[in-house]
């Protein structure tokens, strides 16, 4: 089993693994969300990060421990530790971060001192609107930078909206973001179900394409351990290494280029069954 996705430490794991893991006990899991802007999901206490966690992301807490919680995101079955204080009681969520990036300002006024940024994506309650904010539990955020929990139909175009976003090893905020952060991104704000990291998405995402295919936009190209939208017949848009942010790239400079630099070649395209 990939331990990125099998809620199960040695410890402690989820009630329904039992008889298939070995632990030393099974728990059902306790309901809570991410009340911080970004929680780092890391694959051991001090350790590692593998993926971040957005505000308002729900997760099931299957062990607290000196100080570290042991997770399982909802959103895509990641599992890893946060920090404890991270976390908090879940607040059903009416709205989600629909700009590249939004502030939490004391008032409704944007010369008020703001509080806090919240990413793309991020979900909250809004309790009420005030002329053009809505209130929130924490203060007041721009009515114009949310959305309701409806989808969204261009999974590119909202991930166009993290151009020149830098890059981050394990990033998913428009304060820092990778290849497949950037991928899940857009697939999430279209509703449609994404794994968190770039060979998972190479697995589960979409359906082959011939290498003569013509590629449209929507479409995915995957190398080892890399993953990029299909803009159009000529581009792509990634977050990467070289460039260290979300940019546009020519397809065909890109695919030299990654080989050149030791990338390999293109693994796999993929067309998005959802948004064809």
């Amino acid at each position: 089993m990939d331990r990125r996705t099998t809620p199960a430490n040695g410890r402690v794991a989820a009630q329904r693994l039992e008889g298939q893991v070995e632990a030393e006990k099974f728990v059902q899991g306790a309901a809570r969300q991410v009340m911080v802007p970004v929680a780092d999901l890391l694959r051991a206490p001090d350790g590692k990060r593998d993926r971040q966690l957005l505000a308002g992301q729900a997760v099931s807490v299957y062990e607290e421990l000196d100080g570290w919680a042991y997770v399982e995101s909802a959103l895509d079955g990641y599992c890893g530790y946060v920090r404890k204080e991270a976390l908090g009681a879940v607040r059903e969520a009416t709205h989600v971060v629909s700009a590249r990036a939004t502030h939490i300002y004391t008032q409704a006024d944007i010369k008020s001192p703001e509080r806090a940024s919240l990413s793309l994506g991020s979900r909250l309650r809004v309790l009420r609107e005030e002329g053009a904010f809505a209130k929130v539990p924490e203060g007041f955020i721009p009515l114009v930078h949310l959305r309701g929990l409806e989808a969204e139909s261009d999974p590119v175009g909202v991930a166009e909206r993290l151009i020149g976003a830098p890059y981050l090893w394990g990033g998913n905020a428009a304060f820092g973001i990778d290849c497949s952060g950037l991928v899940q991104a857009g697939c999430v704000a279209c509703g449609i179900a994404c794994p968190g990291d770039s060979d998972m998405q190479e697995a589960r995402l979409g359906v082959a394409l011939s290498e003569d295919a013509p590629l449209k936009r929507g479409d995915l190209l995957f190398w080892k351990g890399h993953v990029a939208w299909v803009v159009d017949a000529a581009r792509i848009l990634h977050a990467n290494a070289h460039d260290m942010a979300v940019v546009y790239e020519p397809i065909e400079a890109a695919i030299k280029r990654i080989e050149e630099q030791g990338g390999g070649l293109v693994s796999a395209r993929k067309r998005l069954e959802d948004f064809a």
